[in-house]
C-alpha cells in the first residue's frame, strides 16, 4: 500500500528489536529505493515474513531504469519504451497488493543516525521527509528498523568540455527521463556522446521521440572495447539474453541509419543562447583529442554520458566501509561493515539492472533473517556471480581514461552551480600547491553550490589530485560526505529533533571534517 500521510511533526515507527518482546511484531526491514535492486529486495523480504517500509523520493516506483510515464498520462503500449517491463510491473503490483509492505513515495531521506550516537536498539535511525521537495508542508518520520536495506542507485557522470553549460546540453540519464517520462523531443538534431552501453537505450529512447538522433560517438576505441569485454568469454553464456537487448538496439540503429562510432568524442559546443554546433573530435587509447581529426557538426541537442557515479551520501552515513574504487563494500550476503544494514544495485558496483535484482534479493532475504547460503537463492547467487562481472568488463572497456582533461581550456566551466571555471582551479592549486578537497572547495567554491559536487565532485577531486594522502587530516573529506544528505529548509530542520551525528554540540572533534558539506547554506 502506498503511504503519504501522517501527523505533522516526526513519526516514530518503533524497532521490531523493542516490539517483538512485547507483541511478537515480525522483523521489521526498511529499503531506500525503489528501483530494481529496491523493489527486489521489498519482495524478497516480505516473502521471509518481514515487516518491510519501502521508501522513494520519486512519485512512483520503477527507479531510473524504469522511468515512466504518470498515471494520469498512460501510454497505449508503455511496454515497448522499456527492457524487462514484465518483471517491474509483477514486482510494483505484488508490492502494492501485500498489506505488509508500506510503500511511502515523495519521501526524501536527509540524515542517518548510527546507532552508537542514538542510543537504542536498531542499526539506524531514517530520517524522512514526505510530500513534495518544492512545498513547504513535508511530514517528518523516523524509522528505526532491524534492518535497512540501500539501494539508492546511482546518477550520471559527465566530463566538461568548453560550452558543456550551454542549454542543451543533457545528461544522458535527464534524456532519458524527458523521453520515457515525458514524451518530449529535446531537439530536432541530436548528437549522443560519452562511453558506455548505457548510450544504446538513449539513442533509441531520443529516436522513439521522433528526434533525428546523428550518430552515437563513443570515446573507447575498437580494440579497447574488444579487450574490455572478450576476455574469458564463456563467463558471459549466462548472460545470453542480454545479446537480444544488443539486437534490439542495433535494430533501432539501422532503422532510423544512426552511425555508432568509436574512438570519437564531443570537445566542445557551440552557441550563444542555446547549443548549435558541436565539435567532434577522434581521441586517442587516453582520450586525448587528436590534431587535425576535429569536425564541427550542426544540432541543437546534445546528450552525453561518461558512466555513472554511485549515490554514497546514506552509505557513508551510515558508517558503511567503502572499496578502493569508491563503492559499498559487501559480503556474499550484501551486508555492509555496519551489522544490520545491507546494500544492493549499483552502489556496490556498475552492474546493470540483472545484477541489481538478483543483489537486491540476495540483501531483502538475509536482511529478513535468511541466509544467502538457503536454496531458494540459489538462483539468485548465481545471476549476481554472472551478472556482477559485467561492472568489471565496462569499467575496462568504457571507464575514463585520463587523456579527458586536455579537452579543457581555462574558461572551462568545471563547476556549474558556482561558475568555477578550470583557469581558476589550477592557478588556485598552483599557487598553494594545495592538493586537499576542502581547502580547494573553500578557496574556489566549486562542489560547494546547490547540487554540493553530485554533478562536479569527482571531476574536482580528479582535477586537483585527489583528496588527502590516507592519515592526514583531510583524508576523510570527499565529495560524496555529506552529513545532511539532501536539501532541506531551515525551518523543517528546526522543526524536528536534531539527530546526535549533526548537533554540533554532541561529539563536536569527531565530525570536524564532515561539516563542509553545507558550507554555502545549501545542506
Amino acid at each position: 500500500m502506498s503511504a503519504g500521510s501522517g501527523e505533522s511533526g516526526e513519526t516514530v515507527v518503533a524497532t521490531a528489536t523493542a516490539t517483538a518482546t512485547a507483541t511478537g511484531a515480525a522483523r521489521t526491514v526498511l529499503v531506500v529505493g525503489a528501483g530494481p535492486a529496491g523493489l527486489a529486495a521489498a519482495r524478497a523480504a516480505r516473502e521471509r515474513g518481514a515487516s518491510v517500509a519501502l521508501l522513494d523520493a520519486a512519485d512512483t516506483t520503477g527507479g531510473q531504469y524504469w522511468r515512466h510515464l504518470p498515471a494520469s498520462r498512460p501510454s497505449a503500449n508503455e511496454r515497448a519504451l522499456h527492457h524487462g517491463w514484465s518483471t517491474y510491473t509483477a514486482l510494483r503490483d505484488e508490492l502494492e497488493r501485500d498489506p505488509g509492505c508500506e510503500i511511502v513515495l515523495g519521501a526524501q531521506v536527509w540524515a542517518i543516525e548510527r546507532s552508537d550516537a542514538a542510543g537504542h536498539g536498531a542499526p539506524v535511525a531514517v530520517h524522512v521527509l514526505v510530500g513534495p521537495p518544492d512545498g513547504t508542508g513535508r511530514l517528518g518520520r523516523t524509522f528505526r528498523p532491524d534492518a535497512l536495506v540501500l539501494a539508492t542507485g546511482a546518477h550520471d557522470r559527465t566530463l566538461p568540455f568548453p560550452g558543456w553549460d550551454l542549454p542543451g546540453v543533457f545528461t544522458a540519464g535527464a534524456a532519458q527521463a524527458f523521453a520515457k517520462g515525458e514524451r518530449v523531443a529535446l531537439g530536432e538534431r541530436v548528437v549522443i556522446a560519452g562511453a558506455g552501453p548505457f548510450l544504446l537505450p538513449v539513442a533509441a529512447s531520443v529516436a522513439a521521440t521522433g528526434s533525428k538522433v546523428l550518430g552515437v560517438y563513443e570515446a573507447s576505441r575498437l580494440g579497447g572495447l574488444v579487450r574490455g569485454w572478450l576476455p574469458k568469454p564463456w563467463q558471459l553464456v549466462g548472460a545470453a539474453k542480454k545479446g537480444g537487448e544488443l539486437a534490439g538496439y542495433v535494430g533501432t540503429h539501422l532503422r532510423h541509419r544512426i552511425p555508432y562510432l568509436t574512438g570519437r568524442a564531443v570537445v566542445a559546443a557551440h552557441g550563444t543562447d542555446r547549443v548549435e554546433a558541436v565539435t567532434i573530435a577522434e581521441v586517442d587509447a587516453d582520450w586525448r583529442s587528436i590534431a587535425g581529426t576535429e569536425r564541427r557538426v550542426e544540432a541543437d541537442a546534445v546528450c552525453v554520458s561518461h558512466g555513472f557515479t554511485p549515490r554514497l551520501e546514506l552509505p557513508i552515513a551510515a558508517g558503511c566501509e567503502l572499496t578502493a574504487d569508491r563503492f559499498v563494500r559487501v559480503d556474499e550476503g550484501q551486508a555492509t561493515s555496519v551489522a544490520g544494514v545491507y546494500a544492493a544495485g549499483e552502489i556496490t558496483g556498475i552492474g546493470g539492472v540483472d545484477a541489481a535484482l538478483a543483489e537486491g534479493e540476495i540483501a531483502g532475504h538475509v536482511a529478513a533473517g535468511g541466509s544467502y547460503r538457503d536454496s531458494d537463492l540459489a538462483e539468485a547467487v548465481g545471476a549476481r556471480r554472472t551478472f556482477t562481472g559485467f561492472a568489471a568488463r565496462i569499467e575496462a572497456a568504457h571507464g575514463i581514461r585520463p587523456g579527458w582533461t586536455a579537452w579543457l581550456d581555462d574558461d572551462t566551466i568545471v563547476c556549474r552551480c558556482e561558475e568555477v571555471p578550470y583557469g581558476r582551479l589550477r592557478e588556485t592549486r598552483e599557487a598553494t600547491c594545495a592538493s586537499g578537497l576542502r581547502s580547494m572547495k573553500l578557496t574556489t567554491r566549486a562542489g560547494l553550490g546547490i547540487c554540493q559536487g553530485r554533478v562536479c565532485g569527482r571531476t574536482v577531486e580528479e582535477l586537483i589530485g585527489g583528496a588527502s594522502a590516507p592519515g592526514a587530516p583531510e583524508a576523510s573529506v570527499t565529495t560524496d560526505r555529506r552529513p545532511i544528505a539532501s536539501p532541506i529548509r531551515i525551518g523543517e530542520l528546526a522543526a524536528h529533533d536534531l539527530p546526535h551525528d549533526l548537533d554540533p554540540s554532541h561529539d563536536l572533534g569527531r565530525h570536524t571534517t564532515t561539516h563542509h558539506a553545507s558550507e554555502k547554506g545549501h545542506p
